[in-house]
């Protein structure tokens, strides 16, 4: 393969060299997933190692999901894994399945009992875990590991057949028992389990372990470089006993790096489930999940979620990433992107007194400062407004640089105001605030150079419209000693819901999906019906 790559890590200098030395001819990778529940942050890393090494070695990369579980599987997990993969930008070459192959996997199988290499098992799964050994101990032979080539073929047709239970027999490979590696321990390659499959419904009703389907398949569909994270390096001595024992001649060679786990989030397909299950969330794709549909819904850009990745790096040794290094890529990503809008979380009315009660200034505002075609908009002033309460202190603590009595603030896009009083309930609470305009203070006035304490974000009253914002946080609260379970981690206000925000009129002109800058709010999206979900804060805590 004559290709000039500049390898950016051990993986790719692994698959260099063995371009150099003409073990492989091309470089062909696939992105297995099984389909048992939806994509999480985690896998993103492996798609953009798989994908990122297609583009880079102009090869080929595979969708093939390993289906040999039909008890856990569903199509609706298959098209959300294609929907999540296309969303993030990446398009496979084949969409293949382990149960595209489950002929030619059982004829494999009776290929290794012919060879005396596997055996069937009348061992209970309890049985076979006893035996198995431990770390300083072997294992024990089953009495079953020395039945004829004969007896094993008969009676794993009838397994094939549905003569026995389910968990009453299994083909096992015949390997060490002694090994040093407990994977290498007769493994188990088959079991029979009635349960419809997703794609071959009740045609079968014995399955192929995934140690033993995955290394067939990607032999199968002349995969190069079996990418992996590290829990399968201990699986690597099998992998390689499974394509050569099946005789294939160019076996392919898997390698392993440091899967992704980020503090405070949840990786396990498993327990997010439980979520959806238990009602903690409102499914896959709430915005408070680590799922991929669930970052997408909640507004994460998908550039970002690349960058992440990126910035990460492939690694052989696994560690923990702070989430902020993720909120900063996503913060970088909008701050090119979205649009800046003015809302008001807590709006407090202002009553501008020397402004005639129909008197209208309209002022253009530059969509994204950072974007050189975003285009404006128009915002109008009138003598009724809305600024936020924190914007306002009667008693203002220490180094406070907003609104006092009798002090000066600065409208954003419009012009200086100087407070002139106060209206109190009978509570004590501010119900209004009164101001004057200063004239010629707007942008480029001769006034506009007044020193001010600071710019607050604003909304007309009589243009104003009124949304609800949902305010994000982590799932998990930080692990504290002696706590492990996630059921005693979970955050009790993960979610807080905001009514009665006032927001420009112009947040809603994008339409669903849109995503903005509240100006000095956050990074919201806006979700549709009125409702805007918090995407990412505006502080940055990475540490560049």
């Amino acid at each position: 393969m004559d290709i000039e790559v500049t390898p950016s890590n051990f993986i790719e200098d692994i698959i260099v060299e063995d371009l150099k030395s003409g073990r492989y001819p091309y470089v062909y990778t696939r992105f297995p997933p099984e389909p048992n529940g939806y994509l999480h942050v985690g896998h993103s890393k492996s798609l953009c190692i798989n994908f990122g090494i297609k583009e880079k070695f102009r090869g080929r990369c595979n969708l093939r999901f390993d289906d040999t579980n039909p008890t856990k599987e569903d199509v609706e997990y298959v098209e959300s894994i294609k929907e999540d993969i296309r969303w993030l930008g990446f398009e496979w070459d084949k969409e293949l399945y382990a149960s595209d192959y489950f002929d030619r996997t059982y004829e494999l199988a009776e290929k290794l009992i012919e060879k005396g290499v596997a055996y069937v098992c009348d061992l209970s799964a309890e049985e076979i875990r006893l035996t198995r050994g431990t770390l300083n101990e072997p294992g024990k032979e089953s009495p079953y590991r020395n039945r004829s080539v004969e007896e094993n073929l008969t009676l794993f047709r009838e397994m094939k057949a549905g003569k026995y239970a389910d968990g009453s027999k299994v083909l096992r490979a015949k390997i060490d028992m002694a090994s040093p590696n407990i994977n290498m321990r007769d493994p188990v390659l088959y079991r029979i389990v009635r349960a419809r499959h997703h794609r071959t419904g009740d045609k079968w009703c014995i399955y192929p372990m995934y140690d033993f389907a995955h290394p067939i398949g990607d032999a199968l569909d002349g995969i190069t470089h079996s990418i992996c994270t590290l829990e399968f390096e201990d699986h690597r001595p099998l992998y390689d006993w499974v394509t050569e024992q099946c005789g294939f001649v160019m076996p392919p060679r898997q390698i392993e790096f440091a899967r992704l786990n980020i503090k405070n989030t949840i990786m396990s397909k498993r327990y997010l489930k439980k979520l959806v299950e238990d009602g903690t969330v409102t499914g896959w794709n709430d915005p408070r999940m680590p799922t991929i549909s669930g970052m997408r819904e909640r507004g994460y850009p998908p550039a970002a979620i690349k960058e992440f990745c990126a910035r990460v790096g492939v690694a052989k040794a696994n560690s923990e990433v702070d989430p902020s290094l993720m909120e900063f890529c996503v913060r970088e990503e909008l701050n090119r992107t979205a649009d800046r809008a003015m809302v008001t979380e807590q709006p407090l009315k202002l009553v501008i007194d020397n402004m005639a009660d129909d008197e209208e200034c309209e002022f253009s505002v530059v969509n994204n400062p950072n974007s050189e075609t975003s285009g404006t908009h128009t915002v109008i002033l009138r003598k009724e407004i809305y600024i936020d309460a924190s914007d306002f202190s009667l008693n203002p603590p220490p180094k406070y640089k907003r609104l006092v009595e009798g002090g000066l603030i600065r409208l954003k896009g419009a012009y200086i105001l100087r407070h002139t009083a106060t209206k109190l309930r009978e509570d004590g609470s501010v119900e209004e605030i009164h101001c004057e305009y200063i004239e010629h203070s707007e942008s480029g006035g001769i006034n506009a150079s007044m020193k001010v304490k600071g710019t607050v974000q604003w909304v007309s009253v009589k243009d104003a419209v009124d949304v609800t914002l949902n305010k994000y946080e982590s799932l998990l609260v930080d692990a504290k000693d002696g706590v492990t379970d996630f059921n005693e981690r979970i955050n009790p206000h993960s979610l807080t819901v905001v009514r009665g925000a006032k927001a420009e009129p112009f947040v809603f002109a994008a339409g669903k999906g849109a995503t903005f800058q509240f100006m000095r709010m956050a990074y919201y999206k806006y979700a549709g019906e009125g409702v805007f979900y918090r995407i990412v804060e505006l502080k940055d805590s990475f540490n560049k």
